[in-house]
């Protein structure tokens, strides 16, 4: 594959795996080639990401395709070490890969790693077709077992728990981390040269943060998304609030106008007004947190906790086939983490564990029908799928007709709407309906009702 080809095909993959890179961008990258060494691969990798990589999110991304497409060895043509790492017993390796951890270069890392790589990480699927595998390799040499002997060696009799302790924790601690990546990166190589670029780049890149489905979001995908829900509680509560006040306007000045009155003999012709008093908005939250959408409801759950800061007044209900308020478990200065474990054991949303929107609609209309009012923005999150059951839609056209806004966030995608039970165009024609899947939707949801 020539340099070119690689360019090409590099670029396609950044795009396929949701990297924004422009066709500008991708000609900036390649006069960026003219003017490096090609031979030093780290300083391809820093002329690409300087020229291709936008936020520091999409770096991970970035290196693991990088690593696919412009790989630092291929099979058969790796360093030699001091240890003839082909016939060393595994003691003998664990022991030389201690010494890497501490002391070893990253180029040293890399090259026992595709070493190991070679011998442990290897397993024959049939004749003439083989499959490779990281966990073997990290279950024959253990590195996280490494730490108390590397610690005896460099402590060597000198006190425990101080900062010649931490330092050494943490050193190692990142060379483990970096071994782990190195022989995860040589594994896809591998199975790349086996399979294929194109197929391994599909699997081996996961979105970007704000592109990630909510629906397939893992725990540790939510902790990173804390950090993107209050930038984006602030600017929605921004947004409503410029729609509340839109044309309308504050109070009779009276003595502004009694004094510009004046000039026309008393006779008021023009009317002056105060400015709007600035305020908050209300909100009702109705959230779905049935298990079909449980990664979303977790993430809307954040989004409560943060919104509860930006409005005046936010009341928020939870339901699966019956409703319950969860504001209770949402109190400021309540551990979020603490509330959403509450509320799981807690709240009243469950009769028979079958989602209900209709039910759960005339439930909610009963109990709390009061909590929406002229000033309250209703929104709504759930995929609108109720089982078949009835979907109590002049319920909902009653709600909505009460709330001064009413919006819907969908966290499926629209292809799937009104598909098996789903009704979502029934409700839609009551209230607006969003496909929401991630945070860009979301973020885009929100410049829009603007």
């Amino acid at each position: 594959m020539s340099l070119v080809d690689r360019h090409i095909g590099f670029v396609h993959a950044l795009r396929d795996a949701g990297l924004p890179v422009s066709l500008a961008e991708g000609l900036d990258a390649a006069r960026a080639l003219q003017v490096i060494d090609l031979v030093e691969r780290e300083s391809l990798r820093e002329a690409y990401a300087a020229t291709l990589v936008k936020k520091p999110a999409n770096r991970p991304g970035f290196d693991v395709l990088f690593d696919l497409w412009f790989p630092p060895a291929t099979s058969g043509l790796r360093q030699r070490e001091d240890v003839d790492l082909d016939q060393a017993p595994v003691p003998e390796l664990r022991e030389h890969l201690a010494g890497l951890l501490m002391d070893g270069t990253e180029s040293e890392l890399r090259a026992f790693a595709r070493a190991m790589v070679g011998r442990f990480g290897r397993q024959e699927a049939r004749p003439g077709r083989q499959n490779w595998f990281s966990y073997s390799v990290l279950r024959a040499l253990s590195p996280e077992t490494l730490m108390a002997g590397i610690l005896r060696e460099v402590l060597a009799g000198q006190e425990r728990g101080g900062l010649a302790e931490k330092t050494a924790r943490q050193r190692v601690n990142s060379g483990i981390r970096r071994f782990e990546e190195a022989v995860s990166a040589d594994v896809r190589r591998r199975i790349a040269e086996d399979s294929g670029i194109e197929k391994i780049a599909r699997s081996a890149v996961r979105p970007p943060l704000d592109q990630l489905d909510f629906l397939r979001v893992t725990k540790a995908d939510l902790a990173r998304l804390r950090r993107e829900v209050h930038p984006l509680a602030r600017r929605l509560a921004a947004r409503l609030t410029i729609k509340h006040r839109k044309g309308r306007r504050g109070r009779l000045d009276f003595r502004r106008t009694v004094r510009a009155s004046l000039q026309s003999g008393g006779v008021p012709m023009d009317t002056h007004f105060k400015p709007p008093r600035p305020h908050k908005p209300e909100l009702v939250i109705l959230c779905d947190t049935s298990d079909s959408v449980s990664s979303f409801a977790h993430f809307t759950l954040l989004l409560t906790y943060a919104l509860r800061e930006q409005f005046t007044k936010v009341r928020a209900f939870g339901f699966v086939d019956t409703v319950d308020e969860i504001t209770r478990f949402f109190q400021p200065g309540a551990d979020v983490l603490d509330a959403m474990s509450r509320l799981a054991t807690e709240a009243d949303m469950v009769r028979f564990g079958r989602t209900n929107y209709g039910h759960a609609l005339e439930t909610f209309a009963e109990r709390y029908g009061d909590a929406i009012g002229p000033k309250s923005s209703l929104l709504i999150l759930g995929d609108a799928r109720s089982n078949y059951q009835p979907p109590a839609l002049e319920v909902l056209k009653s709600l909505a007709g009460k709330a001064r806004h009413a919006y819907w966030l969908n966290p499926e995608p629209r292809r799937q709407w009104d598909t098996g039970d789903s009704i979502a165009t029934d409700y839609g024609t009551v209230v607006p309906m969003h496909e929401c899947r991630n945070v860009a939707q979301l973020t885009a949801f929100i410049e829009d009702i603007a």
